[in-house]
């Protein structure tokens, strides 16, 4: 069981992402695809928090849709949720609208909260500059893995699962193995 969650203010406008092992950055009332808002505090009670920056016209983070949900699914039970953000500018990039985001959500049938990030703040707080970008935390909140989902954008090519190896590790109570890795795709349109 772990106790109440750490966290960090959220910086606006100042990205100084968290260090390893550091809390993570509050966020607050973002809107969401379920026509509900959500906070970071949304989440507590949850042994294990992955955030996925993303995006819809993004090519490599919607390689990866098919696969955060089956992480979704077989981890539910054991204390994981995932949530999407989506951080890009939609007036830069019209297929990051939330009634855009929405239609996406349900034409592929998310089961986890997909967030707009109106201003990039949660973003820039945690670090992320690609989509997809992960930021795994644990019970209390503390970073445990930043990086990629996988090591390749097509499942058939795929030959680490890091994200899903980062979860194994941090609900069997080890330190995650490879912590860090280097998220690709698309750069977040600010």
């Amino acid at each position: 069981m772990s106790t109440a969650p750490t966290t960090a203010p959220l910086r606006v406008g100042v990205r100084v992402p968290p260090d390893l092992g550091e809390p993570a950055p509050e966020f607050h009332d973002l809107a969401a695809t379920d026509g509900q808002r959500y906070s970071l505090s949304s989440f507590d009670g949850r042994e294990a928090l992955a955030l996925v920056f993303t995006g819809n016209g993004c090519p490599t983070a919607k390689s990866c849709e098919d696969r955060l949900i089956a992480l979704q699914e077989a981890y539910r039970s054991r204390g994981l949720q995932l949530v999407a953000i989506n951080s890009n500018n939609p007036y830069l990039s019209p297929p990051d609208t939330l009634a855009r985001m929405s239609l996406r959500a349900a034409e592929k049938g998310f089961n986890f909260p997909y967030l707009k990030d109106e201003t990039g703040a949660a973003a820039r707080a945690y670090g992320a500059t690609h989509t997809p970008t992960v930021v795994l935390f644990d019970g209390n909140r503390r970073l445990r893995y930043r990086g990629r989902i996988d090591d390749a954008r097509h499942p058939a090519r795929v030959t680490r699962h890091d994200l899903q190896q980062a979860i194994d590790d941090l609900l069997a109570g080890r330190p995650v193995e490879v912590p860090e890795t280097e998220a690709f795709g698309c750069s977040i349109v600010w």
